[in-house]
């Protein structure tokens, strides 16, 4: 079976607005320098670097939020990568995104209910209410959950909320990114119990994108690791744990913090 996503020779450059010239146009800066890589259809890739290594623009290049600069980015054998939003449209319920700050992403005046039934309806959606109730018992909320505002929710609530919004679609990919960074320890772990039983249940493919290996190893199965837009290493999660070949992968797995041994103990 053919890869989901095939990436080749991928660019990004953006305007550096904060050195633009008076009246002549701002110098560009490149973000992602010539990426190769594809996504097999039903695995979790992680996505993993520093902040300004590119993982969050090259997440938004794979569901074209961004548009690449050069390369090629093909979604199920069809050329998106400059694809206009009319060719576009067709293809959004079948890639979605989950946001790091659910608060930003949910319109804090909707209920729930209806933040669900939004990009159902954007897209034409037949029996809206069917499928509301759907997504929010895949990610395990009861149906009354539907009448609640954002701000009643904890951050874990919260973004299941941003979960089930984006699979109430049925997508065959997601991009999660950075999605459980502002969580307790305890509500990490919800969700990513949640996205690993949906991958499963759903059939679904998954990008993860987050700065912490220790999550990355807890989710996926394969592991690309971004320093300054460039892959420097790619490898399954077990294999890159166990042997990583590059010096800053190296860097990343020593900055992981240790657990206490009087917590662990006690």
């Amino acid at each position: 079976m053919p890869d989901l996503y095939e990436v080749a020779g991928l660019h990004l450059s953006l305007p550096d607005l904060n050195r633009k010239p008076l009246f002549s146009p701002a110098p560009r800066i490149e973000i992602l320098k010539g990426l190769d890589f594809s996504i097999a259809r039903g695995e979790i890739l992680g996505i993993v670097g520093g902040s300004g290594s590119g993982k969050s623009t090259l997440g938004r290049c794979l569901v074209r939020l961004l548009e690449p600069t050069a390369g090629v980015v093909r979604f199920d054998g069809q050329d998106i990568t400059h694809l206009a939003e009319s060719g576009l449209r067709p293809l959004r319920g079948r890639f979605q995104m989950i946001f790091q700050d659910p608060m930003s992403s949910l319109n804090p005046r909707h209920r729930v209910g209806k933040l669900i039934a939004a990009p159902l309806r954007l897209h034409g959606v037949a029996d809206v209410p069917a499928r509301v109730a759907e997504a929010l018992d895949l990610v395990g909320f009861p149906q009354a959950m539907a009448a609640r505002y954002p701000h009643e929710l904890s951050g874990g609530q919260r973004q299941r909320v941003g979960i089930a919004r984006a699979i109430a679609l049925r997508p065959e990919f997601i991009l999660a990114d950075e999605i459980v960074s502002g969580l307790d320890v305890s509500s990490q772990a919800q969700v990513l119990n949640l996205l690993e039983r949906l991958v499963r249940d759903l059939g679904l493919t998954l990008a993860f994108i987050s700065h912490d290996l220790s999550v990355i190893r807890r989710l996926c199965t394969r592991v690309m690791v971004l320093y300054q837009g460039q892959i420097v290493e790619e490898a399954p999660v077990d294999q890159l744990f166990a042997a990583p070949q590059a010096a800053y992968t190296r860097e990343l797995l020593d900055a992981i913090p240790l657990p206490d041994p009087d917590q662990v103990w006690a």
